[in-house]
């Protein structure tokens, strides 16, 4: 659905700022370093089943809660941190969402053990440019070969809570695809 707002159309967001400025100024431009990825992946994971907004209101909170998503540093959480985190009000309570946070924090430190990272493993999943914006949200898939791949090597590399489904929504985030619909104030094709 999109919302007009002053002579603007945007495809989502529209009436509230913070949704408006994630909208225009981060949603689909290109996230690169494995401590910004790692914090869109457990964001994504944490929005399942919640509005996107509620996350958003809560990413400040998380950045904190979280180390600002230093993968070093949240891998090395324990069960007094998962317990602590329980209590935090700024995040999403529950437990498993915040232990798949510390899981997917430790796969990232062992990709860059092993030699990679997850910047270039989430970034080698990125699909071709469509030439022209999708006309209306009944054009965006749920899901695409790319997320199902992308969903199954992160999994293969230990990560959890990363299904075909979220993982287009951090694609999607994350610059990977532009869904924004045509005549979105934010569509670059």
């Amino acid at each position: 659905m999109t919302t007009e707002t002053n002579d603007l159309i945007r495809c989502f967001g529209a009436g509230d700022p913070l949704y408006e400025r994630y909208h225009d100024e981060e949603w689909g431009l290109p996230v690169h370093g494995d401590a910004a990825l790692l914090e869109r992946i457990v964001l994504e994971g944490a929005q399942s089943g919640l509005a996107w907004i509620t996350i958003l209101r809560k990413r400040e909170g998380y950045r904190e809660a979280f180390e600002g998503f230093d993968p070093a540093a949240v891998a090395a959480f324990t069960e007094a941190d998962v317990e602590r985190l329980m209590d935090d009000a700024r995040i999403v309570r529950n437990r498993r969402k915040i232990e798949s946070a510390i899981i997917n924090a430790r796969a990232t430190v062992a990709l860059a053990e092993a030699g990679g990272s997850l910047d270039a493993l989430f970034w080698s999943f990125a699909p071709e440019q469509r030439a022209v914006a999708p006309g209306s949200w009944e054009d965006v898939p749920a899901s695409t070969p790319e997320s199902i791949a992308l969903a199954k090597a992160l999994k293969k590399a230990g990560f959890v809570f990363v299904g075909p489904t979220t993982m287009y929504a951090a694609m999607q985030a994350c610059g990977l695809v532009d869904d924004h619909i045509a005549g979105c104030v934010a569509a670059r094709v």
